[in-house]
């Protein structure tokens, strides 16, 4: 058994990550300020005698002996991280350094949660480990995608200067059940404007293209990468599966059985053109690919909208 911090934990992807982790027979310590995170999320864990929550900003320092490390704090979604653009800044750096500081003093393995978006736009396709992205360091989103990049640079400076055995993973868009329901993601969006019967708005010519993993598929990545002995990373965690937004919100349509009309409206700047992973590095070094197919994943993620609406 490990004694596990987990920044973030009451978010979507950090609760989800809680259950695991306590399915799996570890003490769970979950630290969450609750701007994004909600208590509902964890709730169902509140009683079990391995699970701590610890309301608290990761900006701040925090000790306890753990063994490891999964630091997943921060908005990630537009309107979140764009409404407090400073915010995100520091919860990316000073979440980062102090976590690192407390991966150093305690001896732990840390993962830092990070993502597909310090790839900016891309002007290659698929996305490898290998490539450095193409970022505007002054919009509206380096907040996130330079708070992000700043965070994986801190990891493996610490990695070398002071030995912290670090992992670093790459998120693609994830969905699944607890997505927020103001997140402002697209999957989130297309399935409660179908439920709702309101049009499907999709920004720009829906020619945009996303790689979408199913959340379990994710966890299940993460806990390979922390297990995986002499690995630091990057590496990314996606299914490479590519989908159009127009072919989105199709599937979404016809699934929820809605009579929602598709709205296109004007593009949003420095939004990505195309987006896909590529998984090589985790076959070869995880044996770990996603399991969960599109349609399988929407239909769990819109029977739990269906609940919260």
């Amino acid at each position: 058994m490990k004694k596990v911090l987990v920044t973030g934990g009451a978010g979507f992807v950090g609760s989800h990550l809680c259950d695991r982790l306590i399915k799996d027979g570890h003490e769970v310590i979950c630290l969450d300020n609750l701007f994004t995170g909600s208590r509902d999320n964890i709730a169902h864990l509140s009683a079990n005698p391995n699970f701590t929550f610890i309301e608290r900003d990761v900006q701040l320092p925090f000790y306890a002996k753990v063994d490891w490390i999964f630091n997943l704090a921060c908005p990630a979604s537009p309107p979140h991280y764009q409404h407090e653009p400073v915010e995100t800044v520091r919860t990316n750096v000073l979440g980062m350094f102090n976590m690192l500081e407390l991966a150093k003093a305690v001896g732990a393995r840390i993962l830092q949660a990070s993502t597909s978006e310090v790839y900016g736009d891309p002007l290659v396709h698929p996305q490898t480990e290998a490539y450095w992205g193409n970022v505007d360091p002054i919009s509206r989103r380096a907040c996130y995608d330079e708070g992000k990049r700043c965070a994986e640079t801190l990891c493996f400076d610490y990695h070398r200067e002071y030995g912290v055995d670090i992992r670093v993973i790459r998120i693609f868009n994830t969905y699944g059940p607890r997505m927020a329901k103001n997140d402002g993601r697209v999957v989130s969006n297309f399935i409660l404007q179908a439920l709702r019967g309101e049009p499907v708005t999709i920004y720009g010519d829906g020619s945009h293209t996303r790689s979408f993993q199913y959340v379990d598929d994710l966890i299940e990545g993460m806990i390979k990468m922390m297990e995986q002995d002499g690995f630091t990373g990057p590496l990314n965690i996606g299914n490479p599966g590519e989908f159009t937004l127009n072919e989105l919100a199709k599937i979404v349509i016809e699934m929820t059985g809605s009579a929602s009309q598709v709205t296109h409206l004007p593009e949003v700047d420095h939004d990505p053109k195309k987006r896909q992973a590529d998984i090589a590095l985790a076959r070869e070094k995880l044996g770990w690919e996603p399991k969960i197919p599109l349609r399988e994943g929407l239909a769990k993620t819109i029977e739990y909208f269906r609940t919260v609406i």
